[in-house]
């Protein structure tokens, strides 16, 4: 287990990602280093108000305790009570558009420590797609983008972590996805480090190709305040599952975690409404009936 290698890779995707980001943008990102009293720290890059993006983070983390918080033992329990090290990149973005998706795609590496016994290490990640109006073509871009990432992997991966994706981001309470998916996988440690640390960066190299030539395409695509209307909607799903389903936000915050940090993945404008549904036939009623039950899109 390497983790020099792992952290000097995670820090300069965080450089390549951010400058393609901004590049797109036409705007900075701004830069706020921390430091956690309990150990470790990281370097948030945030854009708001931005020329395309309305919101975005795209995060590095390497934090360290005496104690795995219940999230991070919750389905293994035989690692309570170690102490841990976990490092990764996350980003999520936000656009103004409508028709251009969310995305988000996180990268990370975690190491739980026990004295006189082996390190416990895993990597975890994937990326996964959130249109608020479907368009067939980003899809089947996006995914296969995601195969080809995984295909020097073996020829069952992409399958198997499509369908973790498609079972992960769901929102069990609204028994709805939250997205179109993309690909997830957690405690990955089958092959050795080298095969799993070579997977994870195929992941976080191939996210920009993945997801700004589907930005490029919908940029400029018209829009009104009724689009915006429902994607505000959409995106309260997003908040959704964030604060009662995602692992990594409920590790950042039993953990310690630095607040404005791991809640950065929110949008900045949001609504809810009681009992809503699509007008038959709309735009936004194809994507509930076309996009967003998980399918083979490739």
């Amino acid at each position: 287990m390497d983790s020099v290698a792992v952290r000097a890779y995670f820090t300069g995707l965080q450089d390549r990602i951010v400058a393609a980001l901004a590049e797109f943008d036409g705007q900075p990102f701004r830069r706020d280093e921390w430091t956690r009293p309990q150990g470790g720290g990281g370097i948030s890059r945030l854009i708001e108000e931005g020329d395309f993006f309305e919101r975005g983070g795209v995060n590095f983390s390497h934090v360290t305790g005496d104690k795995l918080p219940a999230s991070a033992t919750a389905h293994r329990p035989e690692l309570a009570g170690r102490s841990w090290e976990a490092m990764g990149i996350s980003l999520v973005m936000h656009p103004r558009n409508p028709y251009c998706p969310t995305s988000h795609m996180n990268v990370r590496c975690f190491v739980a420590n026990k004295e006189g016994e082996d390190p416990v290490w895993w990597f975890g990640g994937g990326m996964d797609l959130t249109p608020y109006y479907g368009f067939a073509a980003d899809a089947v871009h996006f995914h296969s983008t995601c195969k080809d990432t995984l295909s020097p992997f073996g020829a069952d991966v992409h399958a198997r972590y499509k369908k973790w994706c498609d079972e992960y981001f769901f929102l069990k309470h609204r028994n709805e996805p939250r997205g179109i998916g993309g690909i997830f996988y957690d405690d990955l440690n089958e092959g050795g480090f080298d095969r799993c640390f070579a997977l994870t960066q195929s992941v976080g190299d191939s996210f920009i190709e993945a997801y700004l030539p589907i930005c490029t395409n919908r940029r400029e695509t018209a829009y009104g305040e009724h689009e915006r209307d429902f994607q505000a909607y959409r995106r309260g799903r997003y908040v959704e599952f964030n604060l009662v389903w995602d692992r990594g936000t409920l590790f950042g915050l039993q953990s310690g975690g630095r607040t404005e940090a791991i809640l950065m993945s929110l949008p900045p404008i949001v609504k809810w409404r009681y009992g809503w549904h699509p007008e038959a036939g709309s735009a936004e009623e194809k994507l509930y009936t076309d996009f967003l039950p998980p399918r083979d899109w490739v």
